[in-house]
């Protein structure tokens, strides 16, 4: 599992590519990456999930305290990449309305604009 952190300086988006799955064992350094972001200054968010099959449930909870540090923050997260099993996931669970949904990291970071 990697992640792969650009920034659209147009826009000043980070965008951070979720490669792989997103589980138990990685959540923790997508966690630190993207606090370290806000401390930073960081404010707007897209992750990109059109390389990621799978999402366990802590890599769930991982999205939700991510979502609440960055409104906390005064910020947004986007999520945008999703297969159709990542958004059945996210409708089975109800969280669909607690995230921005976009097809691609484009229209993602295109709706910061």
């Amino acid at each position: 599992m990697t992640f792969d952190v650009r920034r659209d300086d147009d826009s000043q988006v980070v965008v951070i590519g979720v490669e792989g799955q997103l589980l138990v064992g990685n959540r923790k350094e997508l966690s630190e990456l993207v606090t370290q972001a806000v401390e930073d200054g960081d404010r707007k968010f897209v992750l990109d999930f059109t390389s990621t099959g799978f999402i366990d449930s802590s890599g769930l909870a991982a999205l939700l305290a991510l979502a609440h540090a960055i409104d906390d923050a005064g910020g947004q997260l986007r999520l945008a990449g999703l297969n159709e099993d990542l958004r059945s996931m996210l409708s089975l669970t109800k969280l669909e309305g607690v995230f921005a949904i976009d097809d691609v990291p484009e229209a993602s970071v295109a709706a910061f604009s």
